[in-house]
């Protein structure tokens, strides 16, 4: 199953390859080559793996782009010591993408493929943007269809679907030569088998109330979210940057979060350039969510997933690149290296260690510590720009 710790690389590298998107006009992407080593270590969970992006545009009106990645997954992450054991699987995901501009609007269209030993995901997507009031201001409204299959590799019967709608509607403005103004929604409306087949949930063990016992995770089959960000991005007189964000996110699960993102990025001569970001995030607990049930089948929805519960998290990080002119190659114009570093700290408060209980008769279930770990993310690639 997809894990947590994927996604969030995902959406990091996808942060950092879109720094300047808030800024960006209708224009095609330039051509290049990105070859990408990531890797995520923290809770019993690591992954690894590669990915490699190719671009190129033609007569200054279309691009094409294709994207290879993978991600090598161990994990002994709580959730799997409790109820299983160590598990290895390798996950693969490719995607290609076609840009069209005309005038000053930018039509963009992508289509994706992953897969795992026990989950398939395709999707696709399509985005406008328009420039207008002297480009000065820039909309952009955007809708993604996925169709996902589950399965479990103890279980040959179980094959589920998911099916996934995303709405974007995004608005930035141009408000000084040096401040810019960014306003963007989410709309995701999800419904199909959306738990991880192999998660239970605990209850008190009615033969021994300091001990529990495990059954299925039940999810409701439907979900719909919204999520409303508002972000700037200053530029400085010395050739400097400060980003800001803040994200507001509700479900009909009864979860909100806040997401609060400060960033700043200082060139340090003409070829090198370095950031440093700061994240805070929380959320309160989805409504069907406990971490001890007090029996079996106590509701008809019941959930024990982490990600469910009142958390909240801080991430720190840093990134440096190196750019190069490349004159000894004749179709290269210049190349980039980045290596970035982010460590996260994520502070549960209604979801305890239950492995605590499980390995010491002294310590009752509902006693145990609440979960807390830490995770580090390293990114490193190479642009080459033709």
């Amino acid at each position: 199953m997809q894990l947590n710790g994927a996604r969030l690389l995902r959406l990091l590298a996808a942060a950092t390859a879109c720094v300047a998107c808030a800024s960006q006009a209708a224009v095609i992407p330039e051509d290049r080559a990105d070859v990408m080593y990531h890797s995520y270590s923290g809770g019993g969970v690591t992954i690894d793996g590669p990915s490699v992006l190719v671009r190129k545009g033609f007569k200054e009106k279309f691009s094409v782009s294709a994207n290879y990645y993978v991600d090598n997954v161990s994990s002994a992450s709580i959730d799997v010591q409790l109820s299983a054991s160590e598990y290895k699987e390798e996950r693969t995901e490719t995607s290609l993408g076609f840009d069209f501009l005309n005038n000053k609007s930018l039509l963009s269209l992508g289509l994706s493929r992953s897969e795992e030993n026990d989950y398939e995901a395709q999707s696709f997507h399509f985005s406008v943007s328009q420039d207008f009031f002297g480009d000065l201001s820039t909309l952009s409204l955007g809708y993604s269809r996925g169709s996902d299959k589950v399965f479990r590799n103890d279980d040959s019967e179980l094959n589920e679907t998911v099916d996934r709608h995303h709405y974007r509607f995004g608005l930035s403005q141009i408000v000084t030569k040096n401040i810019i103004l960014s306003l963007n929604y989410e709309g995701i409306s999800d419904e199909g088998f959306l738990n991880n087949p192999y998660r239970q949930v605990r209850f008190v063990d009615p033969a021994d109330p300091n001990n529990f016992r495990l059954e299925a995770e039940v999810y409701p089959r439907t979900r719909t979210s919204d999520a409303i960000a508002l972000g700037s991005m200053v530029y400085l007189p010395y050739r400097a940057a400060l980003k800001f964000k803040a994200r507001y996110y509700t479900d009909d699960w009864g979860i909100d979060a806040n997401t609060f993102e400060l960033g700043y990025k200082h060139p340090v001569g003409e070829r090198i350039v370095a950031e440093a970001h700061y994240r805070y995030y929380d959320q309160t607990a989805a409504e069907f969510y406990s971490d001890l049930f007090p029996r079996a089948d106590f509701q008809d929805f019941k959930a024990r997933d982490k990600e469910l519960s009142t958390f909240g998290s801080h991430s720190i990080g840093v990134s440096l690149s190196y750019a190069m002119q490349i004159k000894a190659v004749e179709y290269l114009q210049k190349a980039s290296v980045t290596l970035s570093f982010d460590h996260l700290r994520f502070e549960y408060d209604d979801f305890r260690d239950a492995t605590v209980s499980q390995n010491n008769a002294d310590i009752a279930a509902g006693d145990e510590p609440f979960y807390r770990f830490s995770a580090n993310v390293i990114r490193f690639y190479i642009s080459l720009f033709y």
